[in-house]
């Protein structure tokens, strides 16, 4: 049941259904909702849960972050709105990251997992890129040119973005023949057209800073020096920071279909629409919070209240009162305003846990392909969640099966492989 929802997740539409004023995912969320279902049965008939995966430090962080979204599902302004959060919630973290833990005992079950998105995907953009050459490839039809399947070029650029360090793992993988390499590379040159023709520059900013990273740990460069070049570069930016404002306020280049123009718009924080809206949604939700900071205004409850907080000359032509065009643009902004300062500590600590983990664990490994898939993993969560800063995606199957799969990889590699890893070196 896992394999065909994560095979189906690429295909996967959201159907709204207005006599409960919810939407759902079509064919994966009844699915994944009849799995949780089935697990608490089981738990409550015989409570039988490893306990190196309940007491992992990622799965205590996840645990204490459900508790305070059911916590502020009761005090939430829309109870039902809440409550379908915290179901959705639920039904992503036990099929891909508790079962996932345990569907990845195996090591080639972590490839397949990949694989199973990355090949119906591909064929998502195949159709996106078809529809797209129809309008030349403009920037504006970019915005929508993968829905029905994605919403907007914000999510497909995310995805891809965060399968293109696995691609890249996969053609220098040891174990893989030349076919299967050469196979890989087809697949890489399709994401990179895809992502670039995509016009997500949030996308392509995260991509640029995973692999930066990823360089940083790949050659074991001393932690102090990228410490002494970030606190230098922290100082610089205080010293030079009005002169930097009131150049980015200077900066009009809006979005374009020219690449060149539309990496120059990144910065345009004067009168780019998509710019100014995300900063829009960011006052609205900081407001959003300083009226209820404790317990927020409930769980998915942002894109219905914001409205009243938005101020008329913040506002954008793409601006809204109807609460149909996306969240808080952050996944760290969002939880602020709907479950308070909790709501954003106890995210920010599962993703904190995530990357000590995967990154600690990284540097306990030797050389070889499971230590490189590990890498390429922990890359493309950072893709996802330098995304976050720009774009909230978790309370979608689209984003949720593969971040939180990626998690339960991170955790299956620590607590099945590692031991099997350091046996095999002394052999």
């Amino acid at each position: 049941m896992l394999w065909f929802i994560i095979i189906t997740t690429p295909f996967s539409l959201n159907v709204k259904l207005k006599d409960f004023g919810l939407a759902i995912s079509l064919p994966g969320e009844p699915l994944m909702a009849g799995i949780l279902i089935l697990f608490i049965l089981k738990v409550l008939y015989d409570i039988k849960i490893e306990k190196k995966i309940l007491y992992h430090p990622i799965t205590i962080a996840i645990i204490i972050n459900l508790s305070w979204i059911a916590i502020t599902t009761v005090t939430s302004t829309m109870p039902w709105v809440s409550f379908k959060f915290l179901l959705a919630r639920l039904w992503f973290i036990i099929c891909f990251y508790y079962f996932g833990i345990l569907l990845f005992k195996e090591v080639k079950n972590i490839k397949r997992f990949m694989w199973a998105y990355i090949i119906p995907f591909t064929i998502i953009i195949f159709y996106t890129l078809i529809m797209h050459s129809q309008y030349g490839f403009t920037v504006d039809t970019a915005n929508w040119i993968m829905s029905p399947f994605y919403n907007d070029h914000t999510i497909y650029g995310a995805i891809l973005a965060m399968f293109l360090p696995i691609i890249v793992y996969f053609i220098y993988n040891s174990e893989y023949t030349f076919a299967q390499k050469g196979i890989s590379f087809v697949f890489l040159l399709i994401f990179i057209v895809a992502l670039v023709l995509s016009f997500t520059r949030a996308a392509w900013i995260s991509l640029a800073i995973a692999f930066a990273i990823g360089a940083v740990m790949y050659f074991r460069i001393n932690m102090r020096i990228v410490v002494f070049f970030g606190l230098a570069g922290l100082g610089l930016f205080l010293v030079t920071k009005d002169r930097i404002f009131m150049k980015l306020e200077k900066n009009r280049q809006d979005s374009s279909s020219n690449l060149t123009e539309h990496v120059q718009s990144i910065s345009n924080i004067s009168s780019d629409a998509s710019n100014l809206e995300r900063i829009n949604r960011w006052s609205a939700a900081l407001r959003m919070f300083q009226k209820h900071p404790g317990v927020g205004f409930g769980p998915g409850t942002y894109a219905f209240k914001y409205a009243p907080f938005q101020f008329s000359y913040e506002k954008t032509i793409i601006s809204t009162n109807a609460g149909n065009k996306g969240n808080a643009h952050s996944e760290y902004i969002g939880p602020l305003a709907e479950s308070g300062v909790l709501g954003l500590l106890t995210f920010v600590a599962i993703v904190a846990m995530i990357f000590y983990t995967g990154i600690s664990l990284y540097y306990k490994m030797e050389a070889g392909s499971l230590r490189a898939l590990l890498l390429a993993i922990i890359l493309g969560l950072i893709t996802y969640f330098i995304h976050g800063f720009l774009n909230n995606f978790l309370d979608t199957d689209k984003a949720s099966v593969p971040v939180w799969g990626f998690a339960a990889a991170i955790v299956a590699i620590q607590l099945y492989h590692l031991k099997s890893e350091k046996e095999k070196t002394l052999k």
